[in-house]
């Protein structure tokens, strides 16, 4: 009779990551090797042409979300959307693969990607923010939340603003139901505008690491009351 074999899903450590911020290459994409991932303070981000790939980057970019910047033009737009959550999760994931941005030539969110994201939100760990005008999807964003963090993936905007008020929601909702931070991931001059900061590798695992266990208590279902009183 053949044995039948065991392996435990590990990842190096972050600190081990080579001076881009890779940690490992190679493996899947299955639920468990992510969200290890991600309380390991690693995500999978790759092109088309290369194996997957698991990043570490030091700096990291995070939001507290007590400094997160609502500009008072950002304030007036939000009336002019309609929130919601996880109403359209595969979609905004679509959306943000499909949206242009500078400098790029393609979309690291990939078909396998995809996938693997939408069994993690059907698990209820991945979850998107959607912006409508006239019944149809104009921005967004998603990630996955571990714990009191979320980690957020990517943002979509098809018209001014869209992205910027669906992270807004976010935050509001974040912060009411008890998490302590956003993990903003790579440092961009956008996220830095909304409150994001830069901060070591060292200080961000101690951030996770006091908080990817924390209780919160989350609906992921979008109220006025909470965006009003963070307006307030």
């Amino acid at each position: 009779m053949i044995p039948q074999l065991r392996y435990e899903l590990t990842f190096p450590h972050p600190d081990s990551a080579d001076e881009h911020g890779i940690v490992a290459y190679g493996g899947d994409l299955g639920p468990s090797r992510i969200l290890l991932a991600y309380r390991s303070g690693i995500f999978p981000w790759y092109s088309k042409e290369d194996p997957i790939l698991w990043w570490s980057p030091d700096p990291r970019l995070i939001l507290d979300l007590d400094d997160f910047k609502l500009r008072r033009s950002l304030r007036k737009r939000l009336k002019q959307f309609e929130f919601r959550f996880d109403s359209a999760f595969e979609e905004v994931m679509r959306s943000c693969s499909a949206i242009y941005r500078p400098g790029q030539s393609g979309s690291w969110i990939l078909e396998d990607i995809i996938e693997a994201y939408v069994v993690l939100h059907g698990m209820g760990y991945a979850h998107s923010v959607e912006a409508y005008q006239d019944g149809k999807l104009v921005g967004g964003l998603y990630g996955v939340a571990i714990g009191g963090v979320f980690c957020g993936e990517s943002m979509f905007a098809k018209v001014s603003d869209a992205s910027k008020a669906a992270f807004a929601v976010l935050v509001a909702h974040l912060k009411a139901w008890g998490f302590d931070f956003i993990d903003a991931q790579v440092p961009t001059d956008h996220l830095k505008s909304l409150g994001a900061v830069e901060v070591s590798r060292a200080v961000f695992l101690e951030r996770l690491h006091e908080n990817r266990d924390a209780s919160v208590t989350t609906y992921w279902k979008y109220d006025q009351k909470l965006l009003d009183l963070s307006l307030k």
